[in-house]
Formats: C-alpha cells, sequence, structure tokens
C-alpha cells in the first residue's frame, strides 16, 4: 500500500506534463515579435536616410545678350536656268544635210547651224517661178487680144453709122471687147497668185537654213547629221541657245504659306552643290504670280537675278536659296531658347509665357548663381535669336537656357546603398 501510495496515479502523471509541452509556442512568438521590431527599425533607419540625405544639385546652362544681327529669312530650293532661251526648231521637213553647231558652240545672230536637204524646195522654187512667167506671158496675149478688140469696135462703130453693118454685129465687137478687159484682170490676179507661190516656195527653200536669231551659246543639241525631221505637227526642238550666260537666274518654288512677305527687290542668298562652301548673291526681280500645284502642295515662282560673270554656274544646277524678308543690325538680341526656359524649382510645370513682336515677356537671368526674372519687349525673330526692344538686359547678361539636375550624392561616412 505505501509503495502504492507514494507513486502518483497514471492520470495524474500524464497531467504534470502538460505544461512542459506548450513551452515551444510562446518561443516562437518572442521570435516574430522580434523579427517585427527589426523590420520596423530598418524602415525607420531607410526613412531616416533618406531625409538626412543632401537633395540633388541644380545647375543653370546660359547664354550671354549680344549685339548683333537679327534676319528673318525664307528658304526654298529651285534650278539655275539662264535669263533667256531660245528654242530653235525647223519650219519645214527633211533631211538633216549639214551640222554646223553643238554643244557650248558660241553662235552670232543669223549664223547657220544647220540645213535641211534643199532640193525638193528648190523645186517647188523652179516651179513657182514657171508658172509666174506662163502667167505673165498670158497677160500679154490676152492685151493684144483686148487690142484687137478694141480696134474692132471703134471700127464697127463707123460703119454702123454709114449703114454698112447691123447694129447687132456692133454688139458683138463691145462684147468681144468687154471680155478682153475682163480676162487682162483675169491674168493680172493669176500673176499675182503666182507670184505670192514663188514667194512661198523661196521662203521654205530659205527655212532649210536653220539659224541662230540671237547671239549666244548652244547649250543643247538635238539633232544629227542624216536624221529626218518632220514639222508637219509639232515645231520639232533642234537647239537651245542661251543668250547669255554671264546674267543667269534661279527659278525657286516658294510655299504658300511664306509668299506672303517677299517682295521684288529683296536680297537673298543660295549655294550649291558643286560648290559647297560658296555663297552666291541674288536679288528678287519677280514674283510670279501663276500657282503650281503638285501632290496638293501650292508653290509660286519666285525668280532672283545672279551675276555669273565668272561663268561657275551651269544651267540645271540645283539651288538652296535663302531669300532675306527682314532684318535689323546691330541690336540687341537673345537666344531664342531663353524666351522658353522656365525654372523648374521655381513655377509650376507649365507652357512658358507666349510672346512675340512688340509683347512683354519673361526672361530669366542668372544673378549670383540664382534665377531672376525680367520682362523685355521683343522685337524681329530668326529663329535662332531675338531683337529685344526694351527691359532690363544689357550686353553681357547672362540669360538661362536650361538646367541640369545632378543626382544626390551619398554623405560623408554613410553607408552605401545598392539597389535590388
Amino acid at each position: 500500500m505505501d509503495n502504492d501510495s507514494s507513486s502518483p496515479p497514471a492520470g495524474q502523471g500524464a497531467m504534470t506534463k502538460t505544461p512542459s509541452a506548450s513551452a515551444p509556442p510562446s518561443k516562437h512568438r518572442r521570435r516574430w515579435l522580434v523579427a517585427a521590431v527589426c523590420a520596423l527599425l530598418v524602415l525607420a533607419a531607410g526613412l531616416a536616410y533618406r531625409m538626412l540625405s543632401p537633395s540633388s544639385t541644380v545647375s543653370y546652362v546660359t547664354a550671354p545678350v549680344t549685339t548683333g544681327s537679327v534676319t528673318r529669312t525664307v528658304t526654298a530650293t529651285g534650278g539655275v536656268n539662264p535669263v533667256l532661251t531660245i528654242i530653235v526648231g525647223s519650219y519645214v521637213s527633211g533631211v538633216i544635210r549639214e551640222l554646223h553647231c553643238d554643244f557650248n558652240t558660241r553662235v552670232r545672230k543669223g549664223q547657220v547651224c544647220a540645213k535641211i536637204d534643199p532640193r525638193p524646195y528648190q523645186a517647188a522654187v523652179d516651179t513657182a517661178r514657171a508658172e509666174l512667167a506662163n502667167a505673165r506671158a498670158q497677160l500679154i496675149k490676152d492685151e493684144a487680144a483686148r487690142t484687137y478688140a478694141n480696134v474692132t469696135y471703134t471700127r464697127d462703130t463707123s460703119l454702123v453709122k454709114l449703114g454698112y453693118i447691123s447694129k447687132d454685129a456692133l454688139d458683138a465687137a463691145r462684147s468681144a471687147l468687154d471680155g478682153a478687159s475682163a480676162q487682162i484682170t483675169l491674168d493680172r490676179a493669176a500673176i499675182a497668185a503666182r507670184a505670192a507661190s514663188l514667194h512661198t516656195a523661196e521662203i521654205n527653200l530659205g527655212y532649210t537654213d536653220i539659224t541662230s536669231p540671237v547671239d549666244g551659246t548652244v547649250v543643247s543639241r538635238n539633232v544629227t547629221i542624216g536624221q529626218t525631221v518632220a514639222a508637219s505637227f509639232q515645231t520639232p526642238t533642234l537647239f537651245l541657245i542661251a543668250t547669255d550666260l554671264t546674267r543667269m537666274q534661279v527659278d525657286a518654288n516658294v510655299s504658300e504659306s511664306d509668299i506672303s512677305s517677299i517682295r521684288e527687290g529683296n536680297k537673298a542668298s543660295f549655294s550649291v552643290e558643286s560648290f559647297p562652301d560658296r555663297t552666291f548673291a541674288a536679288t528678287v526681280v519677280q514674283v510670279r504670280q501663276a500657282p503650281q500645284t503638285v501632290q496638293n502642295i501650292v508653290t509660286y515662282d519666285v525668280v532672283l537675278g545672279i551675276d555669273n560673270s565668272a561663268l561657275l554656274l551651269k544651267p540645271g544646277m540645283t539651288a538652296t536659296v535663302r531669300i532675306i524678308t527682314d532684318a535689323r543690325t546691330h541690336v540687341l538680341r537673345v537666344p531664342d531658347q531663353a524666351l522658353r526656359f522656365v525654372p523648374g524649382n521655381l513655377a509650376p510645370p507649365a507652357p512658358a509665357e507666349e510672346g512675340g513682336a512688340g509683347k512683354p515677356q519673361r526672361v530669366w537671368k542668372l544673378v549670383n548663381g540664382h534665377p531672376v526674372s525680367t520682362q523685355v519687349m521683343l522685337g524681329l525673330d530668326d529663329d535662332s535669336f531675338t531683337e529685344v526692344l526694351g527691359g532690363d538686359l544689357k550686353p553681357g547678361d547672362a540669360v538661362i537656357v536650361g538646367e541640369q539636375r545632378s543626382p544626390p550624392r551619398a554623405a560623408a561616412g554613410s553607408p552605401p546603398r545598392f539597389s535590388p
């Protein structure tokens, strides 16, 4: 009994082991609590580091206010052409028998450049001349007949008075005289017609000589010896003759949006691909009213006069033209970038103020490292510089045209940060 009473019951022994089995869950809760506290500490440290780290630095890009020229221009493209180009064709058809002119040949007015075979036209002249001679001979014959009819009528008039012939015979003589007179009139008209035919044949014969109508230079030749020229429906072009290659012109195609600002007498300049490092001077001599529409794009032909005394420019060269529509010299000017700049840390991100000629606009100057705004009155703008008509600006002032923000740098002694 004592042994049985001294040993705990089986159920009680099982109850004494329950507290030791519940100890592990409390350890897990403590571990999770410690981990949460550490995470909060790391997050707080990161936020503190961000708040205490130096902010990004801003540097400004400036440009000086200068004194110079402001020039507004219109840009276009065109071709270099002679001022006057003569098309030499053929009025008659035939075979080219002789050729006396070639490319770059200097010709004089009336000089023969080519000759069409004249034999058919010479035959036509001979025929017309023979017909004219025949008509003139017929006139002589009919004049003699009229003379005889006149003598007969005069004689019959006397015989009628003496009663030797009837009055009917006198009327017949009168009719013969009138017919002879009419025949002479007809012969004279025939002579005139034959003379006109002869003249036409001689003109056609003269057209077999293809001559230059002006003094100039042959810039194009489109025929060769032995070629047949057909002038039945359209006059063929045999030569192109430029009157004076020392005076050239540029036919520039200007868009309809820019044509309103161009006037005769405007100064211009242009360049060609053959001389990329050289600029040629020109003057607007004509603004043609005829529009040219290509793929719904309307352009107008602006003619520029050129002095080509050095004969550097050739017909057909492509020219890039700058036409000066307005200009100011020795004026105060600012870069256009300065008119569009607004400091990001001083103004909300809104569109820049719209200005224009004669309107005030804000410009930012850099004074002691800080941007300071000032109002200016604007004038002419050439897309690079704008004329300043008034305001608190003077030559040499530094106006801000842009800003650059550098990324923040870590403080000295702080641990480096790594991006995940």
